[in-house]
């Protein structure tokens, strides 16, 4: 059974903090689990009142299901990301996974990982843990039980 710490999203650095996951992760969708990164092996990036948005490398995802989109965004701290669909087995995912072809320098380590939103996969798993979605549509967070404090995404946070 996995076990985190406990940790206060309220604690976490503004300038976001990047560090490496030391559980496994899981990404499932169509009933098949299309990204499956070893412990130490990906990334996740904490930012104050936000859930940890996990990076999973390039190798450990299906690259078959992913179908590159036209949607793009910019983030202050890790510059343009680049959007994904998940298709298989019939299912279309849209704008389901994203990110950063060429990151700034303080993010280099995650250029062409992925990151996943939970609200579009099947289940997303830290260890044996099911994740919960960040609240909202905006984050990509995912929630898990050993988090405090307040996270933003909920209805009446998007701008603080």
């Amino acid at each position: 059974m996995t076990l985190l710490p406990v940790e206060n999203v309220q604690d976490y650095p503004r300038p976001p903090r990047l560090e490496r996951v030391a559980q496994p992760l899981r990404v499932v969708f169509a009933g098949v689990p299309v990204a499956e990164a070893e412990a130490g092996t990906a990334w996740r990036v904490l930012e104050t009142h936000h859930a940890p948005t996990y990076y999973l490398p390039p190798q450990a995802v299906l690259g078959a299901a992913l179908v590159p989109v036209a949607r793009e965004t910019f983030c202050e701290w890790k510059g343009r990301a680049v959007y994904f669909d998940l298709v298989l087995n019939g299912r279309r995912s849209r704008n389901a996974a994203w990110s950063y072809p060429a990151p700034t320098h303080r993010f280099e380590a995650i250029k062409d990982h992925l990151a996943f939103y939970a609200t579009s996969v099947d289940a997303a798993y830290v260890g044996d843990i099911k994740v919960m979605p960040q609240p909202g549509d905006f984050y990509g967070g995912w929630v898990t039980p050993n988090l405090t404090g307040r996270i933003k995404g909920a209805m009446g946070t998007l701008h603080w």
